[in-house]
């Protein structure tokens, strides 16, 4: 079992940054690949970033490369989201997953079997 706690989510103005964190709890995470989704209203969830556990491999989706990095402390079992350059459409509930590692597509939402419960980002114009 992974239990996942999000933190780092707020409003702020379009062009600013945040910093997401996600920390994990659970035996055996160097097994594990972790991820950030987020959802907007009225959308369906979709895959920001993953990053791989036991070698650093990182993925990040087209709309948010060159402006969002994720980043892990092992020794915290934390993850991080940075965002920077933020626009108005990255307005969502930003939730971390975890999944056994997998060759299954690192955007496949139901590949990752835990969830934390959300954190909120808004970005007004």
């Amino acid at each position: 079992q992974v239990a996942l706690v999000e933190s780092g989510g707020g409003l702020v103005q379009a062009g600013g940054s945040l910093r997401l964190s996600c920390t994990a709890s659970g035996r055996g995470l160097g097994s594990y690949d972790l991820a950030w989704f987020r959802q907007a209203p009225g959308k369906e969830r979709e895959f920001v970033a993953m990053l791989r556990w036991i070698d650093g491999n990182k993925s990040h989706a087209d709309s948010v490369k060159g402006r969002f990095t994720m980043s892990g402390d092992g020794s915290k079992q934390t993850v991080f989201l940075q965002m920077n350059s933020l626009k108005p459409e990255d307005t969502a509930v930003y939730y971390c997953a975890a999944r056994v590692r997998s060759l299954a597509s690192v955007s496949l939402r139901r590949s990752y079997a835990y969830w934390g419960q959300g954190t909120q980002v808004t970005v007004s114009s």
